[in-house]
């Protein structure tokens, strides 16, 4: 069975920090570009960061600088760290994962389309 289970989420205050966590069972996470994404009340789903299968990562503009993805394929898991979190960073964080991915370019990384499996995800809310 597939399975793609995000962890990590909770309450936090505004400029605290979460770590979540993205863990893959019944298939090799190493085959797999890793991408999170966020879904905000009444919003739609929209791209945090993605990161390649050479650890090449590509960031959306208003996260750069606050959030760092990172992998270890060794346990199967990709995380996300997140600093200086804000209010309108509250949301559900959802891992996807992608095509093989290598190199400085990822074409479209931001586009959920692009990803073939999913978690279920965890809730992040920011604040005070």
């Amino acid at each position: 069975q597939l399975q793609f289970v995000e962890s990590g989420g909770g309450l936090v205050q505004p400029g605290g920090s979460l770590r979540l966590s993205c863990t893959a069972s019944g298939f090799a996470l190493d085959d797999h570009a890793i991408g999170w994404f966020r879904q905000a009340p009444g919003k739609e789903r929209e791209a945090v960061v993605c990161i390649s299968n050479d650890n090449n990562t590509y960031y959306a503009d208003h996260i750069l600088g606050r959030f760092t993805i990172s992998r270890d394929d060794a346990e199967n898991t990709a995380y996300l760290q997140m600093n200086s979190l804000k209010p309108e960073d509250t949301g559900v964080y959802y891992c996807g994962a992608g095509p093989w991915v290598a190199g400085p370019i990822f074409p479209g990384w931001e586009r959920s389309g692009a990803y073939r499996y999913w978690g279920e995800g965890t809730q992040v809310t920011v604040s005070s």
